[in-house]
C-alpha cells in the first residue's frame, strides 16, 4: 500500500473521530438552571412594569400622504423593552447559588436573595452551597451564552405573551432542560 493512501486514511479517520472527542458537554444542571433563572427574572421584571405604559413603534418611512407609520403598543411586551431587560438579566445571577434538595438529592441553582416585595421571605440557607463571590460566575457565563444564542427566540416568546414561557424556552427551544430530572421541576 502506498504511503499517501495510509496518510489519507489516517487523515480521514482523524477528521471523523476528533470532532466527537473534542466536543465539550454542557453541564445540564448549570445550563438548565440558567435558563430557568432567565425566565424567572424576565417574568419578574415584566410584572414590575406598568401595564398601562405605551410606546410608539414604527418606521421612519413616510406614507404616500406624507404621514409617518406609527402605532402605540404596550411597553411591557415591546421588543425594545424586552431587549433592554435581556441586556441586564444576567447581572442578577449573583442572587443565585447551588441548591441541594434534601429530599430528592437533586442539585440546581436557585434564587436565595429575596426580592423587594417578597416581605423578607428568606429561604433556608443550609441547603445552599456558597463558594465565595465567584460561585455565581459559571451561572452568569451560562446565562450570557443562552441570551447570546437565543436572544431573538426569547424576545419572540415574551412578545407573544405565550403560556408556560419557561417550559417552552428551556425544554423545547434551547433543549437545556430535556432530561427527566428537570421535567417535573418548577418549569
Amino acid at each position: 500500500m502506498s504511503p499517501w493512501i495510509k496518510q489519507a486514511g489516517l487523515f480521514l479517520m482523524a477528521l471523523f473521530i476528533l470532532p466527537k472527542t473534542t466536543e465539550s458537554k454542557k453541564d445540564e444542571v448549570l445550563y438548565c438552571s440558567a435558563c430557568l433563572a432567565i425566565a424567572d427574572e424576565l417574568n419578574y421584571s415584566i410584572s414590575q412594569t406598568d401595564p398601562k405604559k405605551m410606546i410608539h413603534v414604527g418606521g421612519f418611512r413616510l406614507k404616500p400622504d406624507g404621514s409617518l407609520t406609527d402605532k402605540k403598543v404596550p411597553l411591557v411586551r415591546s421588543e425594545t423593552h424586552l431587549t433592554e431587560l435581556l441586556e441586564g438579566v444576567c447581572n442578577s445571577m449573583s442572587d443565585y447559588a447551588l441548591y441541594d434538595d434534601p429530599v430528592s438529592k437533586e442539585k440546581s441553582y436557585k434564587r436565595f436573595a429575596p426580592r423587594e416585595n417578597d416581605g423578607g421571605n428568606f429561604p433556608d440557607f443550609k441547603n445552599f452551597k456558597f463558594d465565595g463571590p465567584e460561585s455565581s460566575s459559571p451561572l452568569k457565563f451560562a446565562c450570557e451564552s443562552i441570551v447570546e444564542e437565543l436572544e431573538d427566540d426569547i424576545i419572540s416568546l415574551y412578545a407573544a405573551e405565550s403560556d408556560h414561557v419557561a417550559k417552552t424556552l428551556c425544554s423545547e427551544v434551547s433543549g437545556h432542560c430535556k432530561s427527566s430530572v428537570f421535567q417535573h421541576s418548577e418549569l
